[in-house]
């Protein structure tokens, strides 16, 4: 069968039964669908009775919640290429169900609309008779069809093959306290499965508002990889689309934190903060505040983290944004681009980074495997010999004072009239810097002619200087700021100690 693109999951079990049987369910479902996969939830679903069902209201339950626990988490495992989403639309409490909708009992007078249109239905349904197929898949495409707005003649697939039977009795599900307002707080970086998970027990928890506080700024200085850490446009962006399909009928309020408190200290009505295990002592915290401020604490609902069946030794156990992150180094975050006006060969290599930050190890590395280095501070010193063209021009702009006795310019006595001064430093790389990038066409074009494959542009300012464009792709390197400091402080100590211990 073809591969869909998006699909809808209906799973039709007992909430008892599903933790065990939704593994298998996700792994038969990730055979048909490749990038999005809702996941609608309506437990005793009779999809084989001859009259067209409806969907109903589910109350909040204990065991919903940790059924969504169960889902991210078996997902991670066995699916991690699919964006799962739980929707909520049709969970709610009975009161809240009989005065939100003009339907008593209806959770979708119309059809949603999600933000990625589902291409076909699929199902946990046991069928009982095979001669009933046809039936049980027309059923099953009317019941998503009136749900969620899908492509026309959507396809529908029974997974109940891949199944076991279990034992469908169970014991009455333990109703959920909810409140009306709920706040959150984290980095939501690449939105995973432990934040699917947060956001969806949130979710569950909110019956009016929820607020999602976003680290930003000064909250992300400690994050691992923070340069990694996508913009918080599109953090809020995603966060927002992902809300709007699992919970549409929550006002959903997305803001940065910039502090550890956010606004969870100062509005009066929040009345429970979601935290996790690791994440508990930060919720205290906002209570303690909240206190100060005159204003009475927040329940704090604490959920499990989950783990992470596919760390390595160096990351953590729990699936996190930081391990994710760590896994893009060393990866193309975006697909080069054609770049037509560059001769395919030799494919060139735009290697950029910060002082310390192992980019010319990098380069030297490259160049053990054949590559041709070409250096740009070697080039920088080689435009300021005299008789070059920059050289004649530095001289005309900052004067002849900057002449060393042997008629070489003083690159130190030029840096001081540059430093601190914007203006005069843009006078002095629109001189040089155009005359490196001419040196750097000649090495690329003289490796061409020696047959060479591939030329790695070592260059500090590549962006800056707008040599990006004679690159077919960029790497950059990158190094906590601690780190460089540590560097620096080891390497003057040592230099020190070198110094002590000279002979007199």
């Amino acid at each position: 069968m073809s591969m869909f693109s998006t699909g809808i999951l209906v799973l039709t079990s007992p909430l008892h039964t599903l933790p065990l049987r939704i593994a298998p369910v996700l792994s038969s479902a990730a055979q048909l669908v490749e990038r999005t996969l809702y996941v609608h939830l309506h437990p005793g679903l009779n999809l084989g009775s001859g009259s067209q069902p409806r969907p109903v209201f589910l109350p909040p339950a204990v065991d919903l919640s940790t059924l969504i626990s169960r889902l991210y988490s078996n997902a991670a495992d066995v699916c991690g290429h699919l964006d799962v989403r739980v929707l909520l639309t049709n969970v709610r409490t009975q009161s809240a169900a009989c005065s939100g909708t003009a339907i008593p009992n209806c959770p979708f007078p119309t059809p949603q609309t999600l933000s990625h249109s589902p291409e076909v239905v699929l199902t946990d349904f046991p069928l009982q008779d095979p001669g009933q197929s046809h039936q049980v898949k027309q059923c099953l495409q009317r019941y998503a069809g009136h749900c969620y707005v899908c492509s026309p003649g959507l396809p529908s697939v029974l997974l109940h093959p891949e199944l076991e039977r279990l034992q469908e009795d169970g014991e009455e599900a333990e109703p959920m306290q909810t409140y009306s307002d709920v706040v959150v707080g984290g980095t939501f970086d690449r939105l995973h499965g432990a934040h699917k998970t947060l956001l969806n027990i949130s979710c569950l928890l909110a019956s009016r508002r929820f607020i999602v506080c976003v680290c930003d700024h000064a909250m992300l200085k400690k994050k691992v990889l923070k340069e990694l850490v996508e913009p918080y446009s599109l953090r809020a962006q995603r966060l927002q689309e992902f809300l709007q399909d699992i919970k549409p009928s929550l006002q959903v309020e997305i803001m940065p934190l910039e502090d550890p408190y956010g606004v969870a200290v100062v509005d009066p009505l929040l009345q429970c903060i979601v935290v996790s295990e690791e994440t508990r002592r930060g919720g205290e915290a906002v209570n303690k505040k909240r206190i100060e401020n005159g204003l009475p604490p927040l329940i704090l609902h604490e959920i499990q983290l989950l783990k992470d069946a596919h760390h390595t030794e160096t990351e953590e156990e729990k699936i996190s944004s930081s391990s994710l992150r760590s896994r893009l180094l060393g990866t193309l975050l975006t697909p080069p681009t054609a770049a037509s006006h560059l001769a395919a060969l030799p494919y060139v290599i735009g290697l950029t980074g910060g002082s310390g930050s192992g980019k010319s190890s990098i380069a030297r590395q490259l160049e053990a495997l054949g590559a041709v280095r070409i250096d740009c501070d070697k080039l920088g010193h080689e435009v300021y010999q005299p008789g070059t063209a920059a050289y004649r021009r530095v001289l005309e702009e900052f004067g002849s004072d900057l002449l060393n006795e042997d008629k070489t310019i003083n690159r130190r006595a030029l840096g001081r009239k540059v430093f601190g001064n914007q203006e005069r430093l843009k006078a002095l790389t629109d001189i040089v810097w155009p005359e490196i990038a001419l040196l750097v066409e000649n090495r690329i074009s003289q490796a061409r002619e020696e047959g060479k494959q591939v030329c790695v542009l070592d260059a500090a300012v590549l962006q800056e200087a707008g040599w990006t464009d004679m690159v077919h792709e960029v790497w950059v390197t990158v190094i906590p700021e601690e780190e460089v400091i540590c560097l620096y402080l080891q390497s003057s100590v040592e230099q020190a100690w070198r110094h002590v211990a000279m002979p007199r």
